[in-house]
């Protein structure tokens, strides 16, 4: 009798379980969500980005999720959509236990600004081109001159790692400029003289040359001796004086 009071009482408390679930569930479906949470978490290191910007883009898709019914968002879908724009990184949307949809969100970090002869653009730290944002300015090289997109997201990517790994030449080289041939031409901040770089084949062995260059040769004649510096000749730097 007492193996029986206990099967029911067990069986009870498991449909009281289930009833409880199902109920709660139906009130969590019923309920719209409150709120709109939006974080953009890199905000005071870059700009491409605000809440206002995110908030059109969802209303511009149907997505906007204020006072919709919880159960019918599609958080997701949400990712997917923000996650489309050239400014992302990365993106995550997800249900509150208030009843608001919250969305964090990463921007790109850009290492290079680029202005060739047909647009504006930057690339970012993994490769890809970013649109110009006014929003933005930070102290980046500047590349300039005939620049297709395959060579900024490539050739140019790799010395712009190059330089913004290297305290030295991130300091040092202001400008890129690319010529017909795409050879390379480098501006430095310190010292009224052209750093003519020819391709990026060996480039870290060329600018390891010219950092040589700058030690040994620089303090004995100063930064103004020389017109030209031409590191394209494997293994030479030859100068031409002004």
């Amino acid at each position: 009798m007492k193996k029986v009071l206990t099967i029911v009482i067990a069986t009870l408390l498991t449909a009281y379980l289930v009833f409880s679930i199902i109920v709660l569930h139906g009130k969590i479906d019923g309920r719209a969500c409150r709120d709109l949470i939006i974080v953009i978490k890199d905000s005071t290191d870059r700009q491409f980005l605000t809440s206002a910007n995110i908030v059109t883009l969802l209303k511009n898709a149907q997505l906007y999720p204020v006072a919709q019914p919880l159960s019918r968002i599609n958080t997701h879908e949400i990712e997917d959509k923000i996650a489309e724009s050239e400014l992302v990184s990365n993106v995550t949307a997800y249900q509150t236990p208030s009843g608001s949809i919250k969305i964090e969100i990463s921007q790109k970090m850009p290492i290079l600004r680029v202005f060739s002869t047909r647009e504006s653009y930057y690339v970012d730290e993994s490769g890809n081109t970013m649109p110009a944002s006014y929003l933005f300015a930070s102290y980046l090289p500047v590349a300039n001159g005939n620049i297709e997109k395959s060579f900024a997201t490539v050739e140019l990517y790799k010395f712009a790692l190059f330089l913004r790994k290297n305290v030295f030449w991130n300091n040092q080289i202001e400008q890129i400029y690319v010529d017909a041939n795409q050879e390379v031409e480098l501006v430095p901040r310190i010292g009224n003289h052209r750093i003519i770089l020819g391709s990026f084949d060996d480039f870290e062995e060329k600018m390891n040359n010219l950092r040589l260059f700058y030690e040994q040769a620089i303090p004995k004649t100063g930064w103004e001796k020389y017109e030209i510096i031409n590191l394209k000749y494997k293994n030479q730097i030859v100068c031409t004086k002004k």
